[in-house]
Parts: structure tokens; sequence; C-alpha cells
């Protein structure tokens, strides 16, 4: 077990999350970078999609109550009791493993904490206790990945001007201060719309890029709406959102057309 000492901003327990329930309302959730989740699962030999914690900005402090495993990305640490942990800054978000999985209550099949629908455990506070799960030990390894973030034509691209998309994959977008676990949003060139026919609300999936009537494009995350109703005009790979997810404000980023 590990008590709270202190926090970051957010700290939360992901999963792989819920997918394939949409049709209910219900969000997929889970890991923004689930291969930061493999690794440091990995590194505790737990399966790779195990209840972890993802945190941002770092900040945690956690003091050993008894003897536990805990990995922050591929560093793992086997603590005593009353030994501590802190997670300084690093990346955008952060995943602590402990052995056997954090053991958290799950809903709809998933330990995740859905901050849009405020699905799954609550975020942690000062004083929680941190309980160690019971998966069994395993030896996999989590794949890599190439950095880069492709891009496909939306369901929506015709409701853009010509050369919209060739301006998405051309461009160098900022990551907007107001992203989160819902959607990263992005500043630069204006997408501007052919036209301004409203539309009925429609699903949408991880990845999709939505653009609202001030013309610049959000990608949406794991903890996204069900639907929505402004077009989108082109869909992130899958695979690629974890790069969208560890960036931090203020930082570039650009796409690689599929097309």
């Amino acid at each position: 077990m590990l008590r709270v000492e202190a926090t970051g901003p957010l700290v939360l327990v992901q999963d792989r999350g819920r997918p394939g329930l949409a049709h209910l309302g219900v969000g997929c959730s889970g890991a923004a970078d689930p291969i930061g989740l493999a690794v440091a699962n990995a590194a505790v030999g737990n399966p790779l999609d195990a209840p972890a914690l993802e945190v941002l900005l770092g900040g945690l402090v956690l003091t050993a109550l008894d003897e536990v495993s805990v990995a922050v990305g591929t560093r793992r640490h086997d603590l005593v009791p009353g030994e501590v942990i802190a997670l300084e800054h690093g990346a955008l978000r952060q995943y602590v493993a402990v052995r056997g999985g954090v053991s958290a209550v799950p809903v709809l099949g998933s330990c995740s904490r859905d901050t849009l629908a405020d699905l799954g455990p609550q975020p942690l506070q000062v004083g929680d206790v941190v309980t160690a799960g019971s998966l069994p030990r395993v030896t996999t390894a989590p794949e890599t990945h190439d950095g880069l973030i492709r891009l496909h034509p939306g369901p929506r691209a015709d409701h853009f001007h010509p050369g919209t998309l060739d301006l998405l994959a051309t461009a160098s977008w900022t990551v907007s201060a107001t992203s989160d676990r819902t959607a990263v949003r992005l500043e630069g060139p204006t997408l501007q719309r052919r036209t301004t026919t409203e539309l009925q609300p429609e699903g949408l999936i991880p990845g999709a890029m939505q653009v609202p009537p001030n013309g610049q494009p959000l990608v949406f995350l794991n903890d996204h709406p069900v639907t929505g109703g402004y077009p989108v005009v082109a869909v992130v790979e899958r695979r690629d959102l974890r790069v969208l997810a560890q960036a931090p404000p203020g930082s570039t980023v650009s796409f690689v057309a599929t097309w």
C-alpha cells in the first residue's frame, strides 16, 4: 500500500478504458498515453493494460506502508515501509504502476476515470491510500512509436474550402492551454468552411478533428463526448494520439498526410 502525501494538478487511475460502449452513450476513456501505461506496467511485470496512476505535471509524493514495487516509466523501485517516492515534472503525463495493478472498483468493466462523464474512481487526494491488486506476473514488451501524427480525411472534409486538408498537414499548430483529457485544442491558421449548414449531432471517436465556428481545430482524446455537432474535417490515427496527449501547452505539433 502507498499513502498519498502530495499531488500535482491531477492524478487519476487509468487502464485500457471502456471501448465499444458508445452506443450506450459511454466514451472509451482510458490512459491518454497507452504506451506510457504499458511501459510502466511492464517494468513491474503487470499486464500492459493494468490499472495504474496517470499523473499530470508531476508533484505526486507517495509513502510506502508496506513492501511494494512501483515503476515510474521504465524505472522500477522496490520500496520498504516508510520509504518515499516523489515524481518531479517530466513528461506532461507520467504513469506510476504498482506491482499487481492499482486496486479500484471497476465501472462498466474498467477502472479508468472518465473526467467528462464523471465515471470511475475519483482523482487522488492527499491522505488517500493506493492499494495493490493481485494481477498475475507476466513478461511482455510494450510496443514502440515513431512519434508521427498521421492524419486521414474526415467525413465532413467537403464542408471546407479546397486545400484545407493540405493546410492542416503543412502548417505548424500550437497546443492551447485549454487542452485537457477531452480534447487537444490547436491554434494556427483559420480553417474556413465553405458551407455553414448546421449538422445534426454525429458520432465521435478518439482522434476526430472537429472545427468549431472560430476555425481553430481540436482533436478529441480519451474522454471525448460520444456525439458532436461541428464538422469533422480529419481524423488522427488512434495509435498517434499519445503524441498529442504528451504535448504540453505552448508546444508545436505537425501532421503527416495519408492522402
